[in-house]
């Protein structure tokens, strides 16, 4: 399995396993089926309602905890200091861990410093390996990282090949912020598996449309976590490192860009107010 190095050494997977959307009575098998596959980096949060499940399934897994990366986050409604304190307790009990080897924070709404306070300071205990964010734009992430002691380790955004964040991974990279893609399939929007393009290039690598997406995103340096209840598309989307896409066709890729978001904008004031109202 390829590595990324986050900024402070901690190795992560550069390929895990998301849960987002998977029901509570599902997420269990789910995450067993994927630690059999081969992964080893599994992504949830308080927001899925799947945390206590995710930690049966790392209990009852064979694998030694060591060898796992679990990533969590911290939802709106408890950023601030003392919340943020007492929800990653929370999490920790119903995950069934004595620690965390990614803590997010979900949103970029709310006390936010206060939350990023503490996750410093459950950080500097050895309580997490490594501390981001989700959804931050280039600004606000600058601003949380000049204004702190802790530079984050990581930002999920959404990163696809219709929303490719080219301009937000350079930020990224300038500050040695490392790139994680929530929505690698788009949700299948915009026909993305039927996409002519990403299809003919699926029958010339001999691979599928997913695969193509997935080993696209890899080749950028984009940590992914597709997701799936099916054990066949969970190897399917492991699959990727027994093939390279040539430079012309990364390329080629490129060109899918329309540099918008195919979900919500997190700059749109009516979409921030309803965000926000979730914590009040």
């Amino acid at each position: 399995m390829k590595t990324v190095i986050l900024n402070n050494g901690v190795e992560m997977p550069i390929l895990g396993f998301g849960v987002y959307q998977i029901k509570p009575e599902e997420t269990e098998k789910s995450v067993l089926d994927a630690i059999e596959v081969g992964y080893r980096s599994i992504d949830t949060a308080t927001a899925y309602n799947n945390e206590e499940a995710v930690g049966r399934a790392i209990k009852n897994s064979a694998i030694d905890r060591s060898e796992l990366f679990i990533t969590t986050k911290l939802w709106i409604q408890y950023a601030g200091y003392e919340k943020a304190k007492k929800a990653f307790d929370t999490s920790l009990k119903k995950l069934q861990l004595d620690y965390l080897d990614l803590y997010l924070i979900h949103q970029p709404f709310g006390d936010v410093y206060g939350a990023w306070r503490a996750m410093e300071e459950l950080y500097k205990e050895g309580r997490i390996r490594a501390i981001g964010v989700c959804n931050f734009q280039a600004d606000r992430l600058v601003d949380l990282s000049i204004n702190n002691d802790i530079t984050p380790a990581i930002n999920q955004i959404e990163t696809h090949v219709f929303n490719q964040q080219i301009n937000n991974q350079q930020v990224m990279k300038k500050y040695n912020i490392q790139i994680e893609s929530w929505g690698p399939f788009a949700e299948g929007k915009n026909n993305m598996f039927t996409n002519e393009l990403l299809v003919s290039m699926g029958g010339k690598y001999n691979k599928s449309v997913a695969q193509i997406v997935l080993r696209w995103l890899i080749q950028r340096n984009v940590v992914v976590i597709p997701k799936s209840v099916r054990k066949e598309r969970m190897i399917e989307n492991f699959n990727v490192f027994d093939f390279e896409l040539s430079s012309i066709d990364m390329q080629k890729i490129s060109t899918l860009d329309t540099g918008a978001s195919l979900f919500f904008d997190h700059h749109d004031p009516e979409m921030v107010k309803r965000l926000c109202s979730l914590h009040k």
